[in-house]
């Protein structure tokens, strides 16, 4: 069987969301596993599709990007793959697992993918440093007193955290860093 898995980020992405089901359907896609979920959020369909997938079944993905999160996240999916005697199909590498040529190349590829995110996060991290030093970056800017106190008023009265958030104009986290900060919860 052919089981298809298509992961999208944030409700903002439906485009490519869409764009990946029409994929996985015309590969032959017997099954499809989708969700809407951050690579570093619980993947619940993905789990799914991992335990569906049977010997012999191929597991097809748009993109790697949309499978894995890291390189150890990629081995530890084909490693588990391999174990159920499962191939896994990469849609834009054109890269099947179940020839050598395939393995190799998505070894190759992941390994080329970790280090350009590692590169970038070096890069991200130098960036903000160089700006904290001169000044530029100075963090989140505390709220005003006034909205503290409002924030506190509102949870005597015993507003829920995210009614406070809306009545105020903050995040409900900027309401529990307020209500610890005195202690309140």
């Amino acid at each position: 069987m052919i089981v298809g898995y298509a992961r999208t980020s944030t409700i903002e992405q439906i485009a490519g969301f869409e764009s990946q089901l029409l994929a996985l359907k015309k590969a032959g896609c017997e099954k499809i596993y989708q969700e809407q979920v951050s690579s570093v959020g619980n993947r619940v369909q993905l789990d799914a599709a991992m335990e569906f997938v049977r010997e012999h079944d191929t597991l097809v993905v748009t993109k790697l990007d949309r499978l894995a999160r890291s390189m150890k996240d990629l081995m530890d999916i084909i490693q588990e793959l391999d174990r159920k005697k499962v191939g896994l199909r990469i849609l834009d590498l054109g890269i099947d697992t179940q020839t050598p040529t395939g393995k190799l190349m998505l070894t190759i590829l992941g390994g080329i993918a970790q280090f350009e995110r590692e590169v970038m996060l070096e890069r991200q991290r130098e960036g903000v440093n160089k700006a904290k030093s001169e000044g530029k970056y100075t963090g989140r800017k505390p709220i005003d007193d006034k909205r503290k106190a409002l924030i506190l008023e509102l949870d005597k009265q015993g507003l829920t955290r995210s009614k406070i958030a809306k009545s105020v104009g903050v995040g409900q986290a900027t309401v529990y860093r307020v209500l610890a900060s005195n202690k309140k919860y």
